[in-house]
């Protein structure tokens, strides 16, 4: 594990995570297109939840490589990687259970989001955040599964439609449990 670490703060291995997350983010936007375009203007930045998240991943590295830190984007990478990785996961898995059929898209996906969540435990030793930033985060993550849910605008997953109200009671529990996760591991600064 800690040759892992290591290696994850190697400059060149930071830049490969760089550009990497950079072409997912890109992609994930790319993906959210149809939806994007259906969407209210003041409703888009709460639409494209894992791009967003990965994005945020994407600061936190170029923030490292400067040899600087940002406990918000600290704070809002951890979470939103883990609950949109762990989110994302599980509905490409509940839609294998109601189909009985995966495409190679939800296998890529259920990849892809699974290393999201896996970044956000890797990139623990690097983290550290103030009160403050639990709170916005909070707020941020909170407020978005209103938006995904009370406002409708979460990503659609055909055949699950029918459990709406219980993806969205699930979206919520991810919520606290990512904040609490980011309260027990994530070193707090008072400063």
């Amino acid at each position: 594990m800690y040759k892992l670490i290591d290696l994850m703060y190697n400059r060149w291995f930071l830049m490969l995570l760089l550009i990497s997350n950079v072409i997912g983010t890109l992609y994930g936007y790319w993906w959210y297109r149809g939806q994007l375009a259906d969407t209210d203007w003041y409703f888009i930045p709460f639409v494209p939840d894992s791009p967003t998240a990965t994005l945020f991943l994407s600061i936190v590295i170029l923030l490292i490589l400067m040899g600087r830190k940002w406990g918000l984007m600290d704070a809002m990478a951890f979470t939103t990687l883990i609950k949109y990785g762990v989110w994302a996961v599980v509905m490409n898995l509940l839609t294998f259970v109601e189909t009985g059929f995966i495409s190679w898209i939800g296998l890529m996906l259920i990849a892809s989001h699974g290393i999201m969540a896996v970044q956000a435990i890797l990139f623990l030793p690097h983290l550290e955040i103030r009160p403050i930033h639990l709170y916005i985060t909070a707020i941020w993550l909170f407020h978005n599964d209103i938006i995904d849910y009370v406002y409708g605008q979460y990503p659609v997953y055909g055949n699950l439609a029918q459990y709406e109200a219980h993806i969205g009671y699930f979206a919520f529990w991810l919520s606290v449990l990512v904040l609490v996760l980011l309260h027990q591991l994530v070193p707090s600064r008072s400063d």
